[in-house]
């Protein structure tokens, strides 16, 4: 912006903030070259000559009265232009020579162009300039073809061009403006979603990793404690299961919380994430707790993808988890992974005969509608990871005494987002 430019902009904000002492001062300015107008002799040489000539009376009253509708022109465009056309005419029908008063109605069809649609326009400017232009040829003081009255034609015109043009680029830069703010709430609005999920991303991470060796080290300890005087060694067994799952747990978390806190894209993580090629680790930990567990997995079978491998992992791990805790003494497990068209099923199978209460989440129906027991997120947790991945959840009591985790993950999973070798859920978490 150059100084004197800038030098106005004080001016041109308060003439923006005023728009009707910006009419006023339109109106004046049309009413001086109006009268100017009025005293020049166009003459037959080259240019007009002034003093020459005198305006009548009633010319001033008519340029007068047009140039105060011209400070209406925002509030009633339609209306300060048939004004300002009428008192043109008039002053053509009833002065001889007639004054300039026909500058009004430009001014007037220029505004009304600005402010209408272009059909609008189109119409308006055709019937302002074939009236004014035949009045002038009509009933005006030179010949029908003389360059004044062409000159009206020519200026009104000009005039709905200019003011359909100014509306265009008005239009035009609203629109950008709509566009930038629509993109910058959208932008909000999908900043917030992807956090909301990644908190809950991360909410279901941490519980599958702190619930399953919590629940470990909770059995462990005891057992330890209850065998600590008759049988030592046992003791330090159970004890040695306790160290280790609570090393994995602390590995884990570790893992989470640098990489929660690194700035910008962590480093993808040097160990894959959990899946079912270490689910024989994750059913010996189990059955070190006491647990027997049976596995039934196709071997040589084709990879699952890596965020459904990642969710039948975690699926497994939680309903074991649950197992453990609510199936009670000498209760069995099985668990069986197929691979079944475009699916893969699985499906966590316990013999234990604790009440449809030891399973929190268990309601009507068979599905799962709340999760563990400390807070109620384990099958939510579970449910929430199917179906991100456009599959289904089933869980609930066996006839016969038990209960059945049952999940159909899609083969291709549909996660929104491009899947990474080593991302848990999208956090990062890995063992």
């Amino acid at each position: 912006m150059t100084p004197l430019s800038s030098g106005f902009a004080p001016a041109r904000r308060w003439l923006r903030d005023h728009p009707l002492a910006f009419d006023a001062a339109l109106a004046l300015g049309a009413l001086v070259a109006m009268i100017c107008g009025s005293f020049a002799d166009p003459g037959t040489g080259h240019g007009p000559t002034f003093g020459t000539r005198t305006p009548e009376l009633l010319s001033v009253l008519l340029m007068v009265l047009a140039a105060l509708a011209l400070v209406l022109r925002r509030r009633r465009p339609m209306a300060v232009l048939a004004a300002t056309g009428l008192l043109s005419a008039a002053e053509y029908v009833l002065v001889d020579p007639p004054a300039p008063v026909v500058m009004s109605a430009v001014v007037a069809l220029y505004t009304v162009a600005s402010r209408t649609d272009r059909p609008t326009t189109w119409r308006v400017g055709l019937l302002t300039m074939g009236g004014l232009t035949a009045a002038a040829m009509v009933f005006g003081s030179t010949p029908w073809y003389s360059q004044e009255n062409l000159g009206v034609f020519a200026w009104t015109g000009m005039a709905g061009a200019a003011g359909d043009a100014v509306r265009s680029r008005r239009a035009f830069v609203d629109a950008i403006r709509e566009r930038a703010e629509r993109a910058e709430r959208t932008r909000d609005e999908e900043a917030r979603r992807r956090v909301a999920e990644e908190r809950l991303r991360i909410a279901r991470d941490l519980h599958d990793v702190v619930a399953h060796h919590i629940a470990l080290v909770n059995v462990q300890a005891g057992v330890a404690a209850h065998v600590m005087d008759k049988r030592p060694d046992q003791a330090k067994e159970a004890l040695a299961h306790v160290r280790d799952a609570s090393r994995s747990a602390l590995n884990e978390l570790r893992v989470t919380v640098g990489l929660l806190r690194q700035q910008g894209d962590p480093e993808a993580p040097t160990e894959p994430a959990p899946g079912l090629a270490v689910l024989g680790e994750l059913v010996t930990t189990f059955r070190n707790a006491g647990l027997p567990v049976d596995v039934a997995c196709a071997e040589g079978g084709a990879r699952l993808p890596a965020a459904v491998d990642l969710a039948a992992y975690r699926v497994i791990q939680e309903a074991l988890t649950n197992v453990r805790k609510h199936a009670g003494t000498g209760a069995e497990a099985e668990v069986s992974v197929v691979r079944v068209g475009a699916t893969a099923e699985v499906t966590v199978l316990d013999n234990g005969r604790g009440s449809t209460a030891r399973r929190p989440g268990a309601g009507p129906g068979g599905t799962a509608d709340d999760g563990l027991d400390s807070g109620g997120h384990g099958l939510v947790g579970m449910r929430e990871r199917v179906t991100a991945l456009g599959g289904a959840l089933t869980a609930g009591p066996r006839y016969g005494g038990g209960f059945r985790v049952h999940a159909i993950l899609p083969v291709e999973a549909r996660t929104g987002e491009p899947e990474r070798p080593g991302t848990a859920g999208g956090t990062g978490l890995s063992r």
